[in-house]
């Protein structure tokens, strides 16, 4: 299914047209057969070990996963040190860790147009059990990992335990907070988006690099490749990719700072079909190192993100896209007063397509819990800048209307138990969810838990100086904090349990874990109840 295009200002340019046409080519010649472009090397040689950047397994099913690697012996050259355009890579499943009791086993072709990137649909496989895999490309095996099959369609489910993820900035901070995710006890891992940083602009903020490493900002193929590389490199990343399936989408940092479709931050960076070619060379990067399936092959500078991934009969996983397809964010600063321009109808952050696909979804989910996993906050909330206050229009706020029409849908069809997970804005959230902002008193309709970053804006605070003032001014937010960290969220068909799991420091290794606050919704009931 090939991705919904929006027009961009009312119709859809001419230098998209002709980039689109020829994407196309590329994306058929992408699928040519490899027979007809040369040989497949079955016994490499490696100048050094290849499976560097670990493997993954992700969008778990009943019956099967995706599992992923990347050959790179030199990860962050050109090519990634391969010489070899076409190498096979095999790749085994077990039911234990020792590998003895294989149940599945296969072959690939890792291609140096895909950035000798391994995608494998493993299917065939029993529902709601652990399983292990391994590859192999000529003598060299990789680390074994782990993976999950989902339960059964419909099937009750006791309960799920699942981490929340986003935003990790590598040269900020270090990945302690992967290295406690993978000991936790989780049946899977949801990434919001900002898996990498296309340029280095902490500095402006007064912050610095805590890692050996000068970033610059990145536009072609090669640079978004090797940056991949950098953070994949990470032994923490690694091993929280290893210990369970994960299901990602992206925000914005993965192509280009607050981009909206083609529309850029700075419009005077690069034209319409400079930026095409840009988000074509960070959309492809993207699919090439993560763990996605055929159906997320991008087509140029398009593609299919949104999807829905189901837990049994417990929980449904919206997973949207609400970058590819938004309008412009209104004009003017990034914070800005509630006003008219905040409520244009023709303002989308979804797309209409996107948008049907998940109100039919909702409609249609008997799940006991529904979930929007989904990159900016929904909850409109006025937020502090120095002196002055005002909606962050990057965000949902900066489509109420749109917004609005989101929260009245989950409220006129009687959503069941609608759950919003959030990333991005590297602070901690509990949220109500009103339909109508100007009487919260009339009670929520979903509830939302925002996530802090792994890394990004550095070490934090537990609560900073206008914590009181922005939950006093905001009565649908129950719960804030600007430490690092991630999210636990165990579910049963009764209750919803979200742990703000923080660490005290980034800029050094080796900070321990605490659970900063723990909130749980009653099934039927959209309130946050602190624990």
């Amino acid at each position: 299914m090939k991705p919904p295009i929006y027009p961009l200002n009312g119709e859809l340019s001419v230098s998209r047209r002709s980039f689109l046409a020829g994407s196309a080519l590329f994306a058929a010649a992408a699928m040519v057969p490899i027979r007809l472009r040369g040989a497949v090397v079955r016994q490499p040689k490696f100048s050094a070990y290849p499976f560097s950047l670990g493997v993954a397994s992700g969008d778990p099913l009943p019956d099967g996963f995706v599992l992923w690697t990347r050959l790179a012996p030199k990860p962050l050259e050109t090519g990634g040190g391969m010489t070899d355009p076409l190498v096979e890579v095999s790749w085994q499943v077990a039911e234990d860790e020792g590998m003895k009791r294989v149940v599945a086993r296969g072959v690939a072709t890792a291609d140096a147009s895909w950035g000798h990137s391994v995608h494998v649909e493993v299917d065939g496989l029993k529902a709601d059990r652990w399983y292990w895999y391994q590859f192999k490309a000529g003598s060299e095996v990789s680390a074994v990992a782990r993976s999950r099959t989902t339960p059964a369609v419909d099937a009750m489910v006791d309960r799920l335990k699942f981490a929340v993820a986003s935003c990790q900035k590598y040269q900020i901070g270090y990945y302690t907070a992967f290295d406690h995710m993978a000991r936790e006890d989780i049946d899977l891992v949801v990434h919001l988006g900002d898996y990498i940083y296309e340029k280095d602009e902490q500095k402006g903020r007064g912050l610095k690099n805590v890692r050996d490493v000068e970033l610059t900002e990145i536009f072609t193929i090669d640079d978004y490749r090797a940056r991949y590389a950098l953070y994949k490199s990470d032994a923490a990343l690694q091993s929280a990719h290893a210990a369970a399936p994960w299901i990602v989408t992206w925000d914005d940092h993965e192509v280009s700072n607050d981009y909206a479709d083609a529309i850029q931050e700075d419009p005077d960076k690069s034209t319409v079909e400079e930026f095409l070619q840009r988000r074509a060379a960070a959309y492809q990067a993207y699919y090439e190192h993560m763990p996605l399936r055929r159906a997320q092959l991008p087509a140029g500078p398009d593609l299919l993100l949104y999807r829905r991934l189901g837990y049994g009969g417990l929980v449904n996983f919206n997973v949207l896209d609400t970058r590819q397809y938004r309008t412009d964010q209104p004009a003017g600063e990034k914070l800005q007063p509630a006003g008219p321009g905040l409520m244009d109808p023709r303002g989308t952050i979804m797309g209409d397509q996107q948008r049907r696909w998940l109100f039919d979804g909702l409609d249609a989910s008997r799940a006991k819990w529904n979930v929007l996993a989904q990159q900016v906050m929904v909850a409109r909330v006025d937020l502090k800048a120095g002196p002055e206050q005002g909606f962050a229009v990057d965000k949902w706020a900066g489509y109420e209307f749109e917004r609005r029409r989101l929260l009245r849908h989950l409220q006129e069809h009687k959503t069941i138990n609608p759950v919003v997970l959030t990333g991005d804005i590297h602070s901690n959230w509990a949220n109500e969810l009103a339909p109508d902002p100007a009487q919260p008193q009339l009670g929520a309709v979903a509830t939302e838990f925002v996530g802090t970053s792994i890394t990004s804006n550095g070490d934090g605070e537990d609560r900073p100086a206008y914590s009181d003032s922005l939950l006093a001014e905001n009565p649908e937010v129950k719960f804030y904090n600007s430490e690092r960290g991630y999210l636990t969220c165990e579910v049963t068909a009764s209750q919803w349990k979200t742990e703000y799991k923080t660490v005290p420091y980034v800029s050094r290794p080796g900070a321990p874990l605490n659970t900063r606050a723990t909130y749980v919704v009653e099934s039927g009931r959209a309130k946050l109840e602190r624990v």
